[in-house]
């Protein structure tokens, strides 16, 4: 077994290295909340005091954080940078920049560590349950050592070269969020004509309409106003603009997608910051109700 150092104990990476622990795997953790270290101590790994603390010993670091701007921070740091050994491999498993992960890559390898991006989709209940999808972009030699640890989280696609993992996860987002905006404006506008919300989403997913939104969000958190799927709406957004962005950087079309963007930071900037992204439904049917009034 394997002595992993675990950044990021947050909503998702704390039922994943919870998973490696009961895989047999060494657990060193460290997140900014005390609480999250004291959950992993709880599951019994072990509980660091700094990112540096977790990584030394560790022959493998895998990275659950918000952007690339703190993996970039925390892995580049003197102190983390110190503490890895040759040969370390290093998993980048959050929801980050593929160009900004290859160059990263490129700093790292000259250093003999070798990196490996393995960004998730499926959500808590997927990380608790190891049935997360990983998308892992790397070497053919990196990527195979990396498939005894990836596998304890889920099914793991190869997705191609470093940052092709990251693309894929951004790319996969913007379509959710795209097809969760629809999936809304279509069920209220049901709603609004008198179709049963519950009753549109049946015929919908038996016929060509469906989606991970309708058989999975509008049901479980939508509709019982629970708005708990444990992935924030700025996180969605973040995600989608790096697609955006590479659509872009590639020439590819991408009208809809920058429309969806544009949809999604005006919800943003109206609901709580902490907002789930399921949240986005409550936004479309506030703005509904704006500009039903404007019509009276």
């Amino acid at each position: 077994m394997t002595t992993i150092a675990f950044i990021g104990l947050g909503n998702m990476g704390t039922p994943m290295a919870q998973r490696l622990l009961a895989a047999g795997h060494t657990v060193r953790g460290f997140d900014v909340a005390e609480q999250a270290k004291a959950r992993l101590a709880e599951a019994g790994g072990t509980s660091c005091s700094s990112p540096a603390e977790a990584v030394d010993g560790a022959s493998a670091v895998i990275l659950m954080l918000p952007n690339s701007d703190v993996v970039e921070g925390v892995i580049l740091s003197p102190e983390v940078n110190a503490g890895l050994a040759a040969n370390t491999l290093v998993i980048d498993m959050s929801s980050s920049e593929p160009l900004r992960s290859r160059a990263l890559e490129q700093r790292l390898r000259p250093k003999g560590i070798r990196f490996v991006d393995a960004p998730v989709s499926g959500g808590v209940k997927g990380a608790e349950n190891g049935a997360l999808t990983v998308m892992a972009g790397g070497t053919d030699e990196d990527l195979a050592e990396a498939d005894a640890i990836l596998a304890c989280f889920g099914t793991v696609k190869r997705a191609g070269q470093v940052g092709a993992g990251h693309a894929a996860k951004a790319l996969n987002n913007l379509m959710s969020a795209t097809h969760l905006l629809v999936s809304s404006e279509a069920i209220l506008a049901g709603q609004g004509f008198g179709v049963d919300p519950e009753l549109l989403l049946q015929i919908v997913n038996g016929s060509s309409g469906k989606s991970g939104s309708t058989e999975n969000k509008w049901p479980n958190f939508i509709l019982p106003g629970t708005y708990n799927s444990g992935f924030a709406l700025k996180l969605m957004l973040k995600d989608m603009k790096i697609a955006v962005d590479l659509a872009d950087q590639v020439h590819a079309a991408s009208r809809l997608s920058h429309a969806a963007v544009q949809l999604w930071e005006e919800a943003a900037a109206e609901l709580p910051n902490n907002a789930d992204h399921t949240e986005i439904a409550r936004w479309v049917a506030a703005t509904s109700q704006e500009s039903a009034v404007s019509h009276r």
